[in-house]
């Protein structure tokens, strides 16, 4: 069930626009709550002008300072980062910037089954045994309190950068936050930090530290820009960050960078995923390149794809890269076993007396838990947790839906774990394998949803009629890019269209294309959903025989209220609409 709600911010600043296609462009722009002249100003018009200045985040004047002193005094610095995109990220420019200016730097990024997330203790003693003077944490350490207390204990600075949420404790119902006690900890979430923007991803706050050091050791801006910028791009479109505000700005730049890209690591896997010829945008970093990085810290070691960015041999690279796209079809293929068996569990539930769903799979690797988290999640419209074995403890990933909060949720219940953090939106965890029922049991007992909480909002821009749709309008539409989260593609509603043709595409046949008709106007839709269920709502709806004649030759009879974007569409060489259909009804 879905509840479709259209958007209603005010577009008054534009009321004198005369054009039709630029009332509504200005309307759907409003709905990104982009009402007065100079925020619509910016956002049309993405520049690195307004990135803010680096200074303003807490700790980073102290960072630079032990960083720079390490260069001179020869002292063996780690970086230490995480398994996933924004980790690998983050562990590239830093590594790759210091290594550049004098450091004699090396890298660790934990493994996912042995080392879990983050910086532990096990990591540190490692690096006392190494002889390592300096640390410096990437997208992980604002929760690692007993790691970094150990590494100072022993003599070892300990540098924190970290974009993920400040832990705290609930007294007497109110949030008391803390950090870990390092020598210096950059986190723009930093309660009283006065960096501006809180929405970076780890790799951008370890773009600003390094930022920061290149203006003290005179390095031109362009210089930083030209290396690294499009690192915590991709970064911040693989993280998921709103691209918004200053994320806007890297994107739109970074993407820039990318398509022209001199890093032989990043080359050799944008040839290798078959993209060369494109123009790359989100959607290839989010669904292409991103995932092949990924793979590589789910299934296997997250230093693979950090070695093919670092990589100067193209011969290497390409070896890697391959290596990469074959670690995500494995992964493909375990997500796709493990899905079959979780929803098999779900299905057998009262899916009505379930607010957060709970599903322990011990069988399911917990590199794809949180794949399958978000999938479920969608599905049955949820909070879900997926749990399975892990080395020690029983270990998951949450996904969550608006409105719930899952890091806080966990926090609440924080004496059943052993280990937790995470966002808003997504956490990962570990407890032991007795506590899995009373955490379901706790988590559905705290969250008493109100209204319409557990029904899935499809939030339209604008009711829209397909024959309004035309190639000034998507290009003008196209303005708004980039596209992701926080700033999605416009959407449109149009009621009563007629669906005249049908044709089920696809090696795996999940691709159906359809002829859409109104008010005497055709255009070509396309629906990447559960054809199975579409087909079977039409059937329902209108009959074998009307669906028979849809997809065999031609009718008249079915009409649909339809969810849409506009997007044009370039094959062989020829330019056309396509209408994206994401919902009906």
């Amino acid at each position: 069930m879905e509840k479709w709600l259209i958007k209603s911010a005010s577009a008054n600043l534009f009321e004198d626009v005369s054009s039709k296609d630029e009332k509504i462009l200005y309307r759907v722009i409003a709905n990104r709550d982009i009402v007065e002249e100079s925020e619509v100003e910016r956002y049309l018009n993405p520049s690195l002008k307004n990135l803010n200045d680096s200074s303003l985040l807490n700790d980073i004047d102290i960072a630079a300072d032990i960083v720079l002193n390490a260069i001179e005094q020869k002292t063996k610095i780690r970086i230490v980062g995480d398994y996933d995109v924004d980790g690998v990220m983050s562990s590239y420019i830093l590594t790759s910037f210091l290594r550049k200016n004098g450091g004699i730097v090396d890298y660790y990024i934990p493994d996912r089954v042995e080392d879990g997330y983050g910086i532990n203790v096990n990591i540190v003693q490692k690096a006392i045994e190494d002889e390592i003077g300096l640390i410096i944490t990437c997208d992980n350490g604002i929760s690692a309190f007993d790691a970094v207390a150990f590494a100072v204990e022993n003599g070892i600075e300990i540098i924190v950068t970290d974009h993920h949420d400040i832990p705290f404790e609930i007294i007497n119902d109110d949030k008391h936050f803390s950090v870990p006690d390092a020598d210096a900890v950059i986190n723009p979430k930093q309660i009283g930090d006065m960096y501006p923007f809180k929405e970076l991803c780890g790799a951008a706050v370890a773009y600003k530290l390094v930022e920061y050091i290149a203006l003290e050791l005179g390095i031109d801006e362009s210089e930083i820009v030209r290396d690294y910028l499009e690192f915590a791009a991709i970064a911040t479109i693989c993280d998921v960050m709103d691209l918004t505000g200053e994320n806007r700005d890297i994107v739109k730049y970074g993407l820039e960078l990318i398509n022209n890209t001199v890093n032989i690591g990043l080359k050799a896997l944008i040839e290798e995923s078959q993209i060369g010829d494109k123009t790359i945008d989100v959607y290839h970093i989010g669904f292409v390149i991103g995932p092949s990085i990924n793979a590589s810290g789910r299934i296997s070691s997250a230093q693979i794809a950090l070695e093919l960015l670092m990589c100067n041999d193209m011969n290497k690279a390409i070896s890697l890269a391959r290596q990469l796209r074959s670690l995500n079809t494995e992964r493909i293929s375990m997500t796709e076993d493990g899905l079959r068996l979780v929803d098999a569990q779900a299905q057998r539930l009262d899916i009505n007396k379930e607010k957060v769903l709970v599903l322990y799979e011990p069988t399911i690797h917990e590199s794809v838990a949180g794949i399958i988290a978000g999938k479920i999640k969608d599905k049955y419209y949820r909070p879900t947790i997926i749990l399975t074995k892990g080395k020690d403890r029983v270990k998951g990933s949450a996904r969550s839906i608006e409105g719930y909060n899952i890091h806080e949720e966990l926090m609440k219940v924080s004496n059943l774990l052993a280990s937790f953090g995470g966002h808003t939106l997504a956490a990962g965890l570990s407890l032991d394998e007795s506590n899995i029922d009373k955490l379901r049991f706790a988590l559905n007992s705290n969250w008493h949803p109100v209204n319409d909480e557990l029904v899935k909002k499809v939030y339209i821009d604008l009711g829209l009629p397909i024959d309004y749709i035309n190639y000034d309008l998507i290009e003008l539409l196209n303005k708004m890019e980039p596209f992701g989260k926080g700033n999605p593609r416009p959407i449109f509603g149009a009621k009563k269209v007629k669906l005249t043709q049908g044709k089920i595409l696809g090696k795996n046949k999940n691709v159906l294309k359809l002829n859409l008709e109104q008010n005497g106007e055709n255009y070509q839709g396309i629906f990447f959903g559960d054809i199975e269920q579409f087909t079977g709502y039409i059937k329902n709806k209108f009959g074998d025989y009307e669906v028979n004649k849809l997809f065999e030759s031609s009718t008249d009879k079915i009409e649909m209220d339809i969810v849409y974007s506009a997007n044009l569409n370039e094959f062989n060489g020829n330019t056309s609409i396509q209408l994206n259909i994401s919902n009906y009804r």
